[in-house]
């Protein structure tokens, strides 16, 4: 049996998805975008998370790129709910007092998949 081959006592291989996750702090770039990014889906939920992407970060502005010029608008109208939303989820890293805002715009181009 060849070295790579060999089990030994490690037990059974994990899932892809495991062992990606166990690395990613480790290799994740710690950017206030990366960190939003992150934030996001459960900051604006599920529908408005889906019609937007944090895309670029300057001076602590936070820019989403919109599907639609009526969802960067809808978007707009609550970002103050959405900054203090994920203002508390980057409360504890490094990030806490970063989020200076987001901006919307409608970008279609850098949201669709494909």
């Amino acid at each position: 049996m060849s070295a790579g081959r060999r089990r030994g006592k490690q037990g059974p291989p994990r899932s892809l998805a495991a062992a990606l996750e166990a690395v990613k702090g480790e290799v994740a770039p710690q950017t206030l975008l990366a960190a939003v990014q992150e934030a996001w889906p459960e900051a604006a939920g599920s529908l408005a998370a889906a019609q937007g992407d944090p895309v670029a970060e300057r001076a602590g502005v936070v820019t989403v790129a919109c599907r639609s010029a009526t969802w960067a608008q809808e978007l707009d109208l609550i970002s103050p709910v959405l900054v203090a939303k994920i203002s508390e989820q980057l409360a504890e890293g490094p990030f806490a007092e970063a989020l200076a805002g987001l901006r919307f715009t409608a970008d279609a181009a850098r949201t669709d998949p494909g």
